[in-house]
């Protein structure tokens, strides 16, 4: 295991702790720490405010991790970016981990009335901001940590460059192995993973097809770093290509799901965040993250 050994080598990936009331999302919190995940990642979008959220859920357990994934440079100013990373950090020592990310221009310009900067350049600016900000309350005892939001082969570089590492997010086993030659040997890779666990292939693609059409075709990072890895606008065409779902969502049974999951190891990945579809009913959801831990775990 490289840096971040703590987070462990498999984690959980889900917003469905945001429609649970606080008390019970800090409740299974406690729950996946118990089940032996390592980490709890959460997204930042239109719920709960993701480092009040990290503060939140860290209070539920007593050994797990949580990280962003991904706290957008556009919800905050580095300043106060900077400042919530440390307060989070400093509370709950090597158990939290930053994961920034630019978020999408439909989202950033539609929904918060933001201009959408060039990527790298906005995000280099930002780590910049970052580093210079004053923070004068009690500092962490432990170095804070934060990784990027990364899927081409310039926000890998930035990440190996100023951060601990990457969190790619809608990647194959494939990204991860191109992300683990860029990045080198040194930095994290924690690739999120959509799994169901579901044997009819009908009934599985259309759980699957029904989450990427969040992503696909309305969120361009996600299809641009696609046509990377050689899908073709016929792949990214509503309805998705048997292909491109296959390749993004692992579905089957619970030696499916693990295969899948050892294959982003075998690619280079230290940490795979697992996220379990469709996710919207907690007990379900439950269920299947306790039987995948007995199969990942």
């Amino acid at each position: 295991m490289r840096q971040m050994a703590h987070l462990g080598r498999v984690g959980v990936w889900t917003f469905a702790l945001d429609q649970q009331p606080a008390a019970r999302a800090k409740e299974l919190v406690a729950e996946f720490e118990a089940l032996g995940y390592g980490t709890v990642w959460i997204p930042e979008a239109v719920g709960r405010d993701a480092l009040v959220n990290s503060y939140l859920l860290l209070s539920g357990a007593e050994r797990i991790a949580v990280a962003t994934g991904i706290a957008t440079i556009y919800a905050r100013d580095a300043l106060a970016m900077s400042a919530g990373w440390k307060t989070v950090s400093e509370a709950f020592p090597g158990r939290f981990v930053l994961g920034l990310g630019v978020s999408h221009q439909p989202m950033v310009e539609g929904m918060r009335g933001q201009e959408y900067g060039p990527p790298l350049t906005a995000m280099r600016e930002y780590l910049d901001q970052m580093d210079s900000a004053p923070y004068f309350a009690s500092p962490p005892t432990v170095e804070p940590e934060r990784v990027l939001a990364a899927l081409g082969p310039r926000m890998l570089e930035l990440a190996r460059d100023r951060t601990a590492g990457a969190h790619p997010y809608n990647v194959p086993p494939e990204h991860t192995s191109q992300a683990r030659e860029i990045l080198g040997p040194g930095p994290l890779l924690a690739p999120e993973q959509m799994v169901i666990l579901e044997t009819d292939p009908a009934v599985a693609r259309e759980i699957a097809r029904k989450t990427l059409a969040i992503y696909f075709p309305g969120l361009p990072n996600y299809a641009n770093n696609l046509r990377r890895l050689g899908f073709t606008e016929e792949d990214l065409t509503a309805p998705l290509s048997d292909r491109l779902v296959d390749a993004i969502v692992a579905w089957g049974d619970v030696d499916a799901i693990r295969t899948r999951v050892q294959a982003h190891h075998d690619a280079g990945a230290d940490h795979v965040c697992v996220q379990v579809l469709p996710g919207t009913n907690i007990d379900d959801l439950m269920r299947d993250y306790r039987v995948l831990a007995e199969a990942l775990l």
